[in-house]
């Protein structure tokens, strides 16, 4: 896999001096098995057959696949069984995607965590099983590798893990998101951890209820006092951000899509918005490409597998040119996406992409 060949979008911030990896992920890896072209919802009771399947690395593999594809180099610190399902996912990482794995660990006689995940009107259902991963033999280093930059989950925590302050102290931009409150409790308590961190990337449900506000803007304006930077993404409706310390306030609709599967949509999103960051870009041709990687990414199978690369972004800029027609939708989003000309190179060699597919382990022919 040699995606990240094909553009750097960090060339102008890179020097001998800098650090070896662009952004250090730490999560579970699942292999995600996923059901599309559902007409409803299963019911109670009967047989559902559905219209598509894929299989494909999940969890914390979804973001650590869309930024190396994205070109940012990517180290992975996660824990594999030693499963069949743990060997897919490792050399789905790190030979088809090129992902440093050097602080994961495989384990023996721990399977691998599954997610079932079921597509259908629009949503989507998913139904898990794991164990938690046995504690790792030896010492293990407080504080991740240098890097430009780490995504953290703040999810059920008041304190923030403490590999997260000893990143920021060293210089790197910790970007933090939090997952749904199980306990319905929503404690402002649990995002202490925001003080580590240069930017904050709730959804809007998220958002509204750890700030108690009734509007995503409003969340996001309130949340701009705890971190530097508020990102509240809005679903269909697209995404807002406010820059704590310029006052700047952006926002970008959504692109219209047909999705086929949702899974992972939200960290193709965070990994879009991390690679125009260290990229410096501004702010609103930051979310912008964020909502495009993942609008592209909702038109395929599975959460990582599904993420797109340049060449598919640049398919994507020339079909808008080509097809954006004299309608005002057409020609705003033209302006929005003309950062794209100067981004992009005038022609790319093609290079198909790992997708998911129904099954794994396919023998050679």
């Amino acid at each position: 896999m040699d995606e990240q060949g094909i553009i750097d979008p960090l060339s102008a911030q890179r020097s001998a001096k800098g650090p070896a990896t662009d952004v250090y992920l730490t999560g579970t890896v699942f292999l995600d098995i996923i059901f599309t072209g559902l007409e409803t919802a299963p019911v109670r009771g009967t047989e559902s057959w559905a219209r598509g399947m894929g299989s494909s690395p999940g969890g914390i593999a979804n973001m650590a696949t869309a930024l190396a594809r994205l070109g940012l180099r990517t180290t992975l610190a996660a824990a594999f069984g030693d499963d069949m399902y743990g060997d897919y996912c490792w050399d789905s990482l790190a030979a088809g995607e090129g992902i440093d794995l050097g602080p994961s660990r495989r384990i023996a006689g721990w399977h691998s965590p599954v997610t079932v995940s079921m597509a259908y009107e629009g949503e989507r259902t998913m139904v898990s099983h794991g164990h938690q991963a046995p504690p790792p033999e030896g010492t293990v280093p407080a504080c991740p590798p240098p890097a430009r930059a780490a995504v953290a989950s703040l999810a059920g925590r008041a304190e923030s893990p403490e590999w997260i302050a000893g990143a920021a102290a060293t210089g790197t931009k910790v970007f933090a998101d939090v997952g749904w409150d199980e306990t319905g409790r929503w404690d402002p308590a649990d995002l202490h951890g925001l003080r580590h961190c240069a930017a904050f990337l709730p959804n809007a449900e998220e958002a509204m209820r750890y700030t108690r506000t009734d509007s995503p803007r409003a969340a996001a304006r309130k949340l701009a006092d705890l971190v530097p930077l508020a990102v509240v993404t809005l679903g269909a409706e697209g995404a807002v951000a406010v820059d704590a310390g310029s006052g700047e306030t952006a926002e970008v609709p959504a692109l219209l899509v047909e999705a086929l599967d949702p899974t992972g949509a939200g960290d193709v999103f965070v990994a879009g918005f991390v690679t125009g960051t260290l990229a410096r870009w501004p702010l609103a041709d930051r979310l912008a490409f964020a909502s495009l990687c993942a609008a592209l990414s909702v038109q395929e199978f599975g959460g990582s597998l599904s993420a797109p690369g340049w060449i598919e972004i640049a398919d994507w800029w020339q079909q808008a040119k080509a097809y954006a027609g004299e309608a005002a939708a057409g020609r705003e989003v033209l302006r929005r996406y003309a950062f794209l000309d100067e981004l992009l190179p005038a022609g790319t060699r093609p290079w198909p992409l790992r997708r998911a597919v129904p099954t794994i382990g396919f023998r050679p022919a």
